[in-house]
């Protein structure tokens, strides 16, 4: 798998702390609390929340869709057929040794036609983290 080419605007702390605004946003207009994990093109953490009242473990999965839209440059919806067991990508491990977790509400963010991040969301159905993460890239314009 090649590693998608980078925009040469990147997805700046701005641009990821806009993005958990308007996640927060939509699960608060959607009556949801939300773990919600913004990565840049390299994988590195840029912005993070976590509402009180979430899960703890709401955290980690946030930040584990966002780093499999990434990986795979795709929503994470998209694949969750291609995860179930007996899928193509059932066991697919990372660079951190840890599986990736395919649960809908990871979705990468473009700029320009090129990969600049991802967004993950946590602590709904999956639908609506995936429904919260595509809003919130939409408002990015």
């Amino acid at each position: 798998m090649s590693t998608p080419a980078t925009a040469l605007a990147p997805l700046t702390t701005q641009d990821a702390e806009a993005l958990v605004q308007a996640a927060r946003a939509a699960a608060e207009a959607a009556g949801l609390t939300a773990a919600i994990s913004v990565v840049d093109a390299g994988g590195h953490l840029l912005a993070f929340r976590r509402d009180d009242r979430a899960v703890l473990i709401a955290g980690e999965t946030s930040t584990r869709k966002a780093f499999t839209a990434l990986q795979l440059d795709a929503p994470t919806a998209d694949l969750v057929e291609a995860v179930q067991p007996g899928g193509v990508f059932h066991t697919l491990p990372t660079a951190l040794d840890r599986p990736l977790l395919f649960l809908a509400g990871g979705v990468p963010v473009h700029r320009d036609g090129r990969l600049i991040g991802a967004i993950g969301v946590g602590g709904g159905a999956p639908e609506q983290d995936h429904e919260i993460a595509t809003t919130a890239v939409a408002t990015l314009g």
